[in-house]
């Protein structure tokens, strides 16, 4: 067993299917007081990958989470489905902060818990970006790989399956490594009710951004040149349509009409 040193950075998101107009500030941020908060799903496939490690290789799994102490509630939920340790980054400066400056402060977490392995969801459902991981794995000079599928360890090499769109592909990386992370992979395991038991009142290990060594000018607003103008809620509205037949004419007649109108061919 190598006991692999497993981070997985996770995020408490507002819930994006309940946006009101109540959703944005003045200043362009969220207004997360406007919305329920919930543990970012794909936080939790990567979560799931992190605890696979554990299970199959042996080794520890950390989660780390920055925002207001609020927070603790997903961190909580990580600990109660199998993490051993968590850690929280809180911090007023930290307030504002795009993916450039997140990306900064959670490397400077990271770095500090000198892991083997590092996991994220693919992206958070309040931006959608898919940034944070890979510009995380840049400031740590980590190898990256998105859209993980399946993971093989090997010593201090890594071979991982990753969706590119078209298919598969497999990668072969030296450790450390960071991985991005989709529902691909897997769900998250339920909670074990011991562990329930055990850490419904768990308290993370809280770092501040002196604590992890960041410079201020890059954290927060100062280091965010991101401006958001507004948020929106899109419904989309049902158009006309037209029923194909499932039978081998019904095909042959819709293809027959997409080449008359140049759809295709």
């Amino acid at each position: 067993m190598r006991n692999y040193n497993c981070v997985v950075c996770i995020k408490q998101v507002p819930d994006t299917k309940k946006v009101t107009g109540e959703a944005m500030k003045a200043d362009g941020t969220i207004n997360r007081a406007a919305l329920p908060a919930i543990f970012n799903p794909e936080d939790k496939c990567a979560l799931e990958a992190a605890l696979s490690v554990k299970e199959r290789y042996g080794g520890t799994v950390s989660v780390v989470t920055m925002g207001l102490p609020a927070a603790t509630a997903v961190l909580r939920e990580a600990l109660m489905c199998g993490a051993d340790k968590a850690y929280l980054v809180t911090d007023r400066r930290a307030a504002g902060s795009d993916t450039l400056a997140t990306s900064y402060i959670l490397s400077q977490a990271v770095k500090k818990l000198s892991p083997d392995l590092v996991f994220c969801g693919r992206q958070a459902i309040d931006g959608d970006t898919a940034q944070t991981g890979p510009q995380i794995a840049e400031k740590l000079d980590f190898a990256s790989v998105s859209d993980l599928e399946a993971l093989e360890l090997d010593g201090d090499t890594a071979i991982a399956t990753r969706d590119i769109g078209t298919g598969v592909e497999k990668d072969r990386v030296k450790l450390p490594a960071l991985f991005t992370v989709t529902e691909k992979f897997g769900v998250l395991r339920p909670y074990e009710m011991r562990r329930v038991m055990k850490y419904k009142h768990a308290e993370p290990e809280v770092f501040d951004c002196d604590a992890i060594g960041c410079d201020a000018g890059r954290c927060g607003f100062a280091g965010s040149p991101t401006s958001v103008n507004r948020i929106e809620s899109v419904v989309l509205a049902g158009g006309a349509f037209k029923e194909v037949a499932p039978t081998d004419d019904g095909i042959r007649n819709l293809v027959r009409e997409l080449i008359a109108d140049h759809t295709i061919g």
